[in-house]
């Protein structure tokens, strides 16, 4: 009996971590080649909410990860114009926004950049601003990048494992790295680490020499 409702909370959870996977919106990409778990893509300009935290590679994301989730919650101001109806009411408003893929984090000196993808459908002028003032809106322009995509735990270990293979396998292809490594997580906490979707972006520039 007890083994059976194990199985059962197994599943709810392998399940709700599916579901999250499928509804979720991913930033938009084009990819260009595929090497077996590497790709090169083309990613469309975007806009991300981002915050900058102190710690090592681990602690980082989940430090930086309530402030950022409160944003796109509610934790926002918007002056929106309302349009023309019977009564007319203004005031200011909290907002939710859609909640997308990845979870990027970046090293910079001192700490990391960790940052959400708002939907493609915002742009940064239509977002509300953010009330921690520690938060930021960022527009990112169109960016090629190579990718190696891993599922597993989100350990140090594992990060510094498929950033050198990537920056081999760059290397080996005479590409040239032209901006810091970023770390993507495409699910929450609660999805089992077999069904974890990670990867490592690291800009690119392909043209021949």
């Amino acid at each position: 009996m007890r083994s059976s409702a194990l199985i059962a909370a197994a599943l709810l959870v392998i399940s709700l971590a599916w579901g999250c996977a499928i509804n979720t919106e991913e930033a938009k990409y084009q990819v260009i080649s595929k090497d077996n778990n590497i790709e090169i893509r083309d990613y469309a300009p975007h806009v991300v909410a981002e915050t900058v935290v102190e710690g090592n590679l681990e602690d980082a994301g989940s430090k930086a990860f309530s402030r950022l989730f409160d944003y796109i919650s509610g934790k926002n101001r918007s002056h929106d114009k309302i349009a023309m109806t019977a009564p007319v009411s203004q005031e200011l408003s909290s907002e939710k926004i859609k909640m997308t893929s990845p979870v990027g984090q970046q090293r910079i000196e001192g700490g990391w950049v960790v940052s959400f993808t708002m939907p493609a459908s915002q742009t940064i002028e239509s977002l509300p601003a953010p009330d921690d003032q520690r938060v930021k809106l960022r527009q990112v322009e169109a960016l090629r990048m190579a990718a190696v995509r891993y599922s597993g735990t989100w350990s140090e270990k594992r990060y510094i494992q498929y950033k050198g293979e990537l920056e081999s396998w760059i290397g080996k292809r005479g590409f040239r790295i032209i901006g810091e490594a970023v770390w993507a997580r495409y699910n929450p906490p609660f999805t089992p680490w077999f069904l974890r979707r990670n990867e490592i972006l690291i800009p690119v520039n392909t043209d021949s020499k």
